[in-house]
């Protein structure tokens, strides 16, 4: 990173929008940002005090449900103090190289474990008689620590090509937390270099992790397709759709944003509500409703704490 830069304070814009909805757009996020840690706070102890959800597929939801709710973290909080305090949307440099290289660490990671949550379901369903010795607790924690040490090193990657520029000009980012994109156009550099960098960067780790994970589904779907039985195959489609509607609300917005040619800036916030506020509250909603063990589980909890409040 560069020491020349002349810029000590960032400015952040925020969501374009009327001075009159300051209020209502705080209390919608405010709200969505509560429920969102809530929801994943649940998960994570449904998870963990029930053991019969002590498997590979919910030991991965359980750090989906970790990282969604610090990804959701990283951006919301500041995002709601400029909503209400024009002083507060203000940023630090070295505050704003955290919250980029926290953002781009944790959506990668998300986007690695996708991956893995996708092979999991893969020999689940096609090698149901291997599948406790090809995905033992041994792989399971080697395959997670893959995906927070790859994601690290992306963001590593990330943070350096943006932050190793002079910024001695502007210094309002048009949007609401430090991405990549928004902060290279403050650069007294030429950053078409950069630009390609991070464009060919992240479209390999998008891409490849997408092509994987359809991959994935292509074989599970001519296995499902050998199961005799049709309540077989509803069980096994049901399994696997949860993980499909995440996928498809998280690699959207990420390829609309980072892999299409130019940008708009009101667009591209607008659209990045959508993985960074609304997707992490989803993913606890979706694997909740859809889920009969995690159900079952949470009804469990429920009527234990009634039992204890009632003794």
């Amino acid at each position: 990173m560069s020491n020349l830069s002349l810029v000590t304070t960032f400015i952040l814009m925020g969501i374009p929008h009327a001075p009159t909805l300051d209020s209502t757009l705080f209390g919608i996020f405010l709200l969505i940002y509560i429920l969102t840690v809530i929801g994943n706070l649940l998960i994570l102890l449904v998870i963990r005090g029930d053991s019969h959800l002590h498997t590979p597929m919910y030991y991965f939801l359980a750090n989906l449900s970790f990282i969604d709710m610090w990804f959701s973290t990283v951006t919301v909080p500041k995002m709601l103090i400029t909503l209400v305090s024009p002083g507060g949307k203000g940023i630090s440099f070295y505050s704003c190289v955290i919250q980029l290289y926290s953002f781009h660490f944790l959506g990668s990671t998300e986007c690695f474990l996708y991956t893995v949550m996708s092979y999991d379901r893969y020999l689940a369903i096609s090698y149901p008689l291997r599948y406790s010795s090809m995905m033992s607790g041994r792989i399971c924690a080697l395959l997670v620590t893959s995906t927070w040490l790859s994601g690290s090193l992306h963001s590593a990657v990330q943070t350096i090509l943006t932050f190793r520029l002079p910024y001695c000009g502007p210094n309002q980012i048009q949007h609401y937390f430090c991405d990549a994109p928004p902060i290279l156009k403050l650069a007294c550099a030429d950053t078409s270099t950069n630009e390609m960098v991070i464009f060919i960067n992240i479209g390999i780790v998008a891409s490849g992790c997408f092509f994987l994970i359809v991959l994935s589904y292509v074989s599970i779907v001519c296995s499902i397709l050998k199961i005799r039985t049709s309540e077989g195959r509803h069980k096994a489609f049901q399994t696997c759709a949860s993980h499909c509607i995440v996928v498809l609300c998280f690699f959207v917005p990420c390829v609309f944003i980072y892999l299409r040619p130019g940008s708009k800036e009101a667009l591209d916030g607008v659209v990045a509500v959508f993985y960074t506020v609304l997707t992490p509250l989803l993913n606890p909603i979706v694997y909740t409703l859809r889920n009969n063990e995690v159900k079952r589980a949470l009804l469990k909890l429920k009527s234990g704490s009634v039992f204890i409040q009632n003794k």
